[in-house]
């Protein structure tokens, strides 16, 4: 649905469950109405301005990359496949683009990574290659019920080291 936007020497790539209906339509990253994604990348620091979904692509001068593990696929978690996700094609892509840190964009994205039913919030034992692994609340609307800023701020913080 959406093209990865990687690069070598980036700091931070964030990876979703998949595109959101709403995204996958604009061909834009956290594009539905409810997404916090962008307003928290600038409150946190991690951006210096508020960006348009419209714009994602700019993320890779402030050193940040988009990714997802469920590509070709769009819409809520539970309209998603996940025997279709491709957890091995996204560690490759971490080991050939080497970022500091792999954001996971909520609990269902790094539990699908990982291979694990149960994982916690923050810096993750795992490392792949060099990069650090980390687990982010969701941005996404659906899941404000579990939604804490203050995870993406010690995100933010870790990719300032």
């Amino acid at each position: 649905m959406l093209n990865d936007v990687l690069a070598h020497g980036l700091k931070l790539v964030v990876c979703g469950t998949a595109a959101g209906a709403i995204s996958a339509s604009l061909g834009q990253y956290y594009a539905g109405p409810g997404n916090k994604f962008w307003n928290i990348l600038s409150e946190v620091g991690i951006t210096p301005r508020r960006l348009e979904p419209r714009e994602f692509r700019k993320l890779l001068t402030y050193g940040v990359g988009l990714t997802d593990v469920a590509k070709g696929q769009a819409g809520n978690d539970v309209s998603i496949d996940f025997t279709r996700s491709d957890p091995i094609g996204l560690r490759e892509k971490i080991l050939k683009y080497r970022p500091d840190v792999l954001a996971f964009n909520g609990k269902k994205s790094a539990q699908v990574f990982l291979g694990q039913r149960r994982v916690d919030y923050g810096l993750q034992f795992e490392v792949v290659g060099n990069t650090r692994l980390f687990v982010a609340s969701s941005t996404s609307g659906a899941a404000s019920k579990y939604w804490n800023a203050e995870i993406w701020s010690t995100l933010a913080e870790l990719t300032r080291r």
